[in-house]
């Protein structure tokens, strides 16, 4: 006669190990040709802010910058293709169309008119003057 065994999932680790495994991983697509975020290094002089951004494999007609007070936009469109042939047949194809922002908001209102921005290897340059002295106000405590 066969002997009955009660079951219990948490008598040891591996039960639990199981029931949650990769639950906390993070999520990834599975597309490595999806881009990444747009990466930043910001750096003050007395007179102006330069602003390089990580924007690889982008046209430089695709890429949009917007200047409102001190809020600085970047926007850029991105379109990817990949292909894998075997001769002259076709075997995988990939495709991918997004939009990669990045928006911040610096000390001082930017001088609009004389922004430059230079964009050359996956990377834009900008060049934003500072407008006017900065703005402090004291304030009463009553």
């Amino acid at each position: 006669m066969a002997r009955l065994q009660v079951y219990d999932p948490f008598s040891t680790t591996a039960g639990v190990d199981e029931l949650f495994r990769g639950f906390f991983a993070p999520v990834r697509r599975g597309d490595s040709e999806a881009p990444q975020a747009i990466r930043l290094d910001v750096t003050e002089s007395e007179q102006s802010y330069i602003v390089r951004a990580e924007v690889p494999g982008v046209k430089k007609d695709d890429i949009h910058v917007t200047i409102e007070g001190n809020q600085v936009s970047i926007a850029a469109e991105v379109k990817r293709e990949s292909e894998k042939k075997e001769g002259d047949r076709v075997i995988h194809t990939e495709r991918y169309a997004g939009q990669q922002f990045r928006s911040f908001t610096l000390g001082r209102d930017i001088d609009r008119k004389k922004v430059l921005a230079k964009y050359a290897e996956g990377v834009l340059e900008l060049t934003l003057p500072k407008n006017g002295a900065p703005v402090v106000e004291k304030i009463a405590i009553l």
